[in-house]
């Protein structure tokens, strides 16, 4: 029997082998060692093969390591990824094209057969951002002469075509700084900074926002080098296929790619602990539930349980520092809050202790069996009525409990002390009615997402002030995290439990490549949300029920709806929060 496997890895290494030649004769650089998007090649060979002339080009003409450098930094400040490598692409292709053509005529060829392609399958993708429109109407004057755009798009095309007789790739890196800082933020540089600015920022200062300030030099500058390898392979690809730029923005939407090797992979432990405080679960335990619950798609996951770095730290370190001065942040809000708060949980508080009375009280009805009345006895043998006796019925005092989980991911840093007091909230009217109650955060870093209690099912009321140690960082799977909630809950004794998700509605992890792992697929946009969506349906179906609080902003309620479906809280004013709320777990202990 043939294999076909053995046949098609085959296939992928001549194409390989084919499109490297290209690049390495077009640089005259035979140690140049670039991956390749080989699979690429099979959904149109001629944008694989003039990806590669560009590459070569580049690497011939101009400083890759320098423009990927720089283009690190720049993200380091938070601006949009894909939007920034869409800016960079044309700048590059602007740069290199009239040089290499020059030289081999041949690629004038192919970048028009490139160029019709991707007309033919990116055309919609293309026309729904700006700088998918920018890259048209290059497309378009290459193909058709050039002309004359609409105006926006026409001080692009005329700071892009200047690029054609540079030799500089500062040049390149200031025209990108331009077309970002001019046509997507115009706020960039009142808010972070100019070029300058943005090109002084130092290794150390990249190692602040990351584990890699745990790690010694050597292995920083390892895993930097290979992020900015990254960022320059994704700089010369003109292929739309990864490229999704946001039509509406609002804040950095960062979908990176993390590569691990064993070194790093063997400090992981270390860097949790340094940066979210000790596991309060031992490592039999923490096997075993990543087993259990880490799978499908989240296989190659890992979750860790802590009270946090302030509750539990290795060292009094810069992470333990910055968790402390956030703490105190929101305790400040609290304290001049104190009366907006109080009102709230008074509100709530009134509201459940009616609902409980409710479910407490007994009715006496007239029945043929039960404690006999003798003041109905003369009904005997004289009426048909027989309802001689008394029945107390009394209603169901079923038992509840309740989870509240925060999504605790740097999307939520504008709003971390609001959202903390939001859980504080609800947790100080639990615990006046006396609903045992746990209190969890969420993010995740690397493949880890790190669950941090603050309070447990059966704690003292005096615990819930520890919520006001929240702090956000990383990214978020929000799907893995409700499915360890639920399992928690369903746990429980009490027959019925309830799961309150405060979050942004926008799930959104990393992707972890390590070494002999599945890889799983990036975990944002629709995807992550189906996901979410589907483990909340499956904590329904398992009795819980589900409540999404939503503390993003306006632009995201569509995907907190899909996820929560109807069962969903916009807390728009947070005066208003206990009624909102208030009326749901109403609902539930009324039902």
């Amino acid at each position: 029997m043939q294999d076909f496997s053995y046949d098609f890895e085959e296939h992928e290494m001549e194409i390989e082998n084919r499109i490297r030649n290209l690049m390495w004769t077009v640089s005259g650089d035979y140690a140049l060692n670039t991956r390749l998007d080989v699979a690429s090649f099979s959904r149109n060979k001629y944008i694989s093969l003039y990806d590669a002339i560009k590459q070569g080009a580049f690497a011939k003409y101009f400083d890759s390591s320098e423009l990927s450098m720089y283009i690190v930094k720049k993200l380091f400040y938070g601006v949009e990824e894909p939007v920034l490598m869409n800016i960079a692409q044309l700048c590059v292709d602007m740069a290199v094209y009239q040089k290499i053509a020059a030289e081999r005529p041949g690629v004038a060829n192919i970048r028009k057969k490139a160029f019709e392609a991707m007309l033919d399958l990116d055309f919609r993708k293309m026309n729904d951002s700006f700088m998918g429109r920018v890259k048209l109407e290059v497309i378009r004057q290459f193909l058709n002469g050039r002309g004359r755009a609409e105006k926006r798009i026409q001080d692009v095309l005329d700071v892009l075509y200047r690029l054609e007789e540079t030799d500089s790739t500062m040049e390149i890196i200031r025209t990108i700084d331009w077309i970002y800082n001019s046509a997507i933020d115009r706020s960039f540089e009142r808010k972070h900074g100019d070029l300058d600015f943005v090109l002084r920022t130092s290794v150390e200062e990249l190692a602040e926002a990351t584990w890699q300030d745990f790690l010694d030099e050597e292995m920083y500058e390892s895993v930097l080098e290979q992020l900015v390898d990254q960022v320059n392979q994704k700089v010369i690809s003109l292929d739309e296929k990864d490229q999704k730029e946001e039509k509406q923005s609002d804040g950095p939407k960062k979908k990176s790619i993390v590569v691990l090797d064993e070194k790093a992979l063997a400090k992981m432990n270390s860097y949790m602990q340094l940066n979210f405080g000790k596991s309060y679960l031992s490592e039999t335990e923490q096997k075993k539930t990543d087993r259990r619950l880490c799978n499908g798609a989240h296989a190659d996951c890992s979750l860790y349980y802590t009270d946090g770095i302030l509750e539990n730290p290795v060292l009094v370190n810069a992470q333990y520092v910055n968790a402390k001065k956030q703490a105190d942040r929101n305790l400040l809000l609290l304290r001049n809050s104190k009366n907006m708060v109080k009102k709230n949980v008074d509100i709530m508080t009134d509201n459940l202790k009616r609902s409980l009375v409710t479910r407490t009280q007994q009715e006496e009805l007239l029945a043929d069996y039960g404690q006999i009345l003798p003041v109905r006895l003369w009904k005997l043998g004289r009426t048909e009525d027989t309802r001689l006796f008394q029945r107390i019925i009394r209603q169901n005092q079923t038992d509840f409990v309740v989870e509240i989980l925060m999504d605790a991911s740097g999307s939520q840093r504008d709003r971390q002390s609001q959202v903390a007091i939001q859980a504080f909230i609800i947790s100080e009217a639990l615990s006046n009615v006396h609903i045992p109650h746990r209190v969890m955060s969420f993010c995740t870093f690397w493949d880890y997402t790190v669950m941090q209690r603050f309070r447990e099912y059966d704690a003292p009321k005096s615990e819930n002030r520890k919520i006001f140690q929240y702090t956000t960082s990383s990214n978020n799977r929000d799907g893995l995290a409700i499915r360890a909630a639920s399992d928690s809950l369903l746990q429980r004794e009490e027959e019925n439990k309830i799961l309150i998700v405060l979050s942004d509605g926008r799930p959104n992890d990393v992707v972890v490549n390590r070494p002999n792992s599945r890889n799983p697929k990036a975990y944002c946009g629709d995807y992550a949300i189906k996901d979410t969506a589907q483990e909340v349906r499956k904590a329904r179906n398992k009795g819980i029920f589900v409540l999404g609080v939503f503390a993003g902003k306006e632009q995201d309620l569509q995907a907190e709806k899909r996820i929560f479906g109807k069962d969903f809280a916009y807390i728009r004013d947070i005066r208003n929060f206990s009624n909102v709320v208030g009326q749901y777990l109403q609902k539930l202990l009324d039902w």
